[in-house]
């Protein structure tokens, strides 16, 4: 059986000393949020602690709550469980909860303070707290389960989110980490033995969750430093034993890039559904990845002078929000007053919002920012209900494209152009092929123009690309995806045609003559040949990554032309 036709399931594994594991495993694409872009399923883990009380930690959401509750009753008496410990709440898990708390409606409720506010707003219900008692932990409480269980809580906020709460056992020494050391990746492995083969979807998970909040993220390490920790029970993909030292390690690492980069953009935003938020995350992933580092804010649960500061150390800003009402919210309306008197009109400006009905929210604050003479970045994102797989590769692209137009602009102030240096103009020498790569996922088609393509082995036949990080294609070129190489002939036309800037979103085939290959990549008829090739591996190398594939098929489709080559002189520019 296909992993694309395997049915959800829960895989269940002890992991310490009165300590389970109950993973609830999606083989195929859980959600359209950038996070899940790799599209290599996931798993939604949850644990359990049977000491002389029963605690349970973080529930999976609504697509699992039948299967988990079924699970979890061959384990235990549902109505045996004292304790529910949410890392996070959000309307989703509210299904799941509502349930539990049918089966036991004895369960006591153990969140931070931001989470118990969400607690009530997902349940719909304000008089929770007469019903079931909620434990607040701000970070010096303790939970003593009994049998040396005496769990410790330690709130890591930032702005996606500003209920998030680690628990530590010291009797086990596991840390139940929530979104912090995930990846988005299902397989029957529990633990990370091997772990290398996880350091690409974990490095990913990185860049679309952690990379926008990393002063946030930083500050959530420096609270765990000092705690003795041998497993990171993190709420996606497989547990972090074996790489323990190395993960955290790397952490330190890419937040060391986002906090170093030469520019910042302040992306400030509000969500009422979680729609909002899902393509403010999709843009901080198109910014981060073009070097240009985020300061992420919620304005709901950001104070004003943070706002203020934000913005006056920006190179530019964004900002998001959802229409209640036919208004937007009153944070992101006290926001954007505070970007209007705070940021000088020179500041690059962009604008975003999801909708139910009507989208006056969006149209208000670009009218403002218009107004008062700002220039954007790109143009104004408007989507209606949830966004889909398109308009995700839209919203990355428009921040890449917002992040380019920064660096762009910092070039230009540049007095005087530095010429090439001799080693530039020695390496600018190396030759390579043109051609154009193009892939497929979903509903999203797209496809660039390279000449950084070399074979690399005979058997299997096989090659590698250098993908500049910022290409619009990027987050196609990860292991287990598949695309096609079209090697171009000599002549201006197809050439010229990728070599034009797209707006995001934009079709790059239109007017062109095309077939689709067998992996779903797109062939050009008037390419010289092509090649379908798919992803085993991919290093970093600098401001590209480095792609190796296989070569499954090909064709020559013009045996009387010659390849096309891209001869340059400096190799500071493409």
């Amino acid at each position: 059986m296909s992993e694309n036709t395997k049915p959800r399931d829960v895989q269940i594994l002890p992991i310490g000393t009165d300590t389970t594991i109950l993973r609830s495993r999606s083989w195929t694409r859980l959600r359209f949020e950038i996070e899940y872009a790799l599209a290599k399923g996931t798993t939604a883990n949850s644990f359990l602690i049977q000491g002389d009380k029963i605690a349970l930690i973080d529930p999976p959401g609504e697509t699992f709550t039948t299967i988990y509750l079924e699970a979890l009753q061959k384990r235990i008496d549902i109505k045996a469980v004292d304790y529910v410990i949410l890392g996070h709440i959000n309307p989703n898990r509210a299904a799941t909860l509502k349930a539990l708390l049918e089966i036991a409606p004895q369960i006591t409720f153990v969140c931070s303070n931001p989470g118990a506010k969400n607690l009530k707003a997902a349940l719909e219900n304000e008089a929770l707290e007469n019903q079931n008692p909620i434990l607040v932990m701000r970070g010096d409480e303790t939970l003593d389960l009994g049998k040396g269980h005496h769990l410790q809580f330690i709130p890591t906020p930032n702005p996606r989110y500003a209920d998030a709460l680690c628990t530590y056992d010291p009797q086990t020494e596991i840390l139940f980490s929530d979104k912090l050391f995930g990846a988005h990746i299902c397989g029957d492995q529990v633990f990370d033995e091997g772990w290398e083969v996880f350091n690409e979807d974990r490095r990913y998970y990185f860049d679309c969750l952690m990379a926008p909040h990393a002063r946030q993220v930083e500050t959530a390490l420096d609270k765990l430093a000092d705690l003795p920790i041998r497993l990171y029970a993190t709420g996606h993909g497989p547990l972090v034993r074996y790489a323990l030292q190395e993960l955290t390690h790397s952490y330190r690492e890419w937040i060391q890039q986002q906090t170093n980069a030469d520019m910042t953009v302040a992306l400030i935003y509000a969500s009422a559904y979680g729609n909002t938020t899902t393509l403010a995350q999709a843009i901080a992933r198109g910014i981060t990845k073009a070097g240009v580092s985020v300061e992420s804010i919620n304005c709901e649960f950001t104070e004003p002078e943070e706002i203020k500061a934000a913005v006056e150390k920006s190179a530019g800003f964004v900002i998001g929000s959802p229409t209640l009402g036919g208004h937007a919210p009153t944070p992101v309306q006290t926001a954007l007053g505070i970007v209007l008197s705070t940021a000088t009109n020179n500041k690059l400006a962009g604008v975003f919002g999801s909708f139910g009905w009507s989208g006056e929210a969006v149209d208000l604050i670009e009218n403002k920012l218009k107004d008062a003479g700002y220039r954007f970045g790109f143009d104004t994102i408007r989507v209606k209900f949830k966004p889909n797989e398109v308009t995700l590769q839209t919203c990355e692209e428009a921040g890449t494209d917002f992040a380019q137009a920064l660096k762009r602009a910092a070039r230009k102030s540049v007095v005087a152009k530095q010429p090439a240096t001799n080693v530039e103009q020695a390496v600018g020498r190396i030759v390579g092929s043109l051609c154009v790569v193009t892939a497929t996922q979903g509903e999203v088609k797209t496809g660039m123009l390279a000449s950084w393509v070399t074979q690399a082995s005979f058997n299997p036949p096989g090659l590698t690309i250098a993908v500049a990080k910022d290409r619009a294609m990027e987050n196609m070129t990860h292991t287990g995806n598949e695309f096609v190489v079209n090697i171009l002939a000599e002549g201006r036309e197809i050439r010229k045609h990728f070599m034009k800037v797209y707006t995001p979103g934009q079709d790059r085939f239109a007017g062109l003559a095309t077939e689709e290959a067998s992996n779903g990549g797109v062939i050009l008829n008037g390419a010289l040949a092509y090649l379908e090739c798919s992803v085993q591996s991919r290093m970093e190398a600098g401001d590209h990554w480095l792609v190796y594939a296989t070569v499954n098929d090909g064709k020559v489709l013009n045996q009387e032309a010659v390849t096309a080559v891209h001869h340059r002189k400096s190799a500071s520019y493409y």
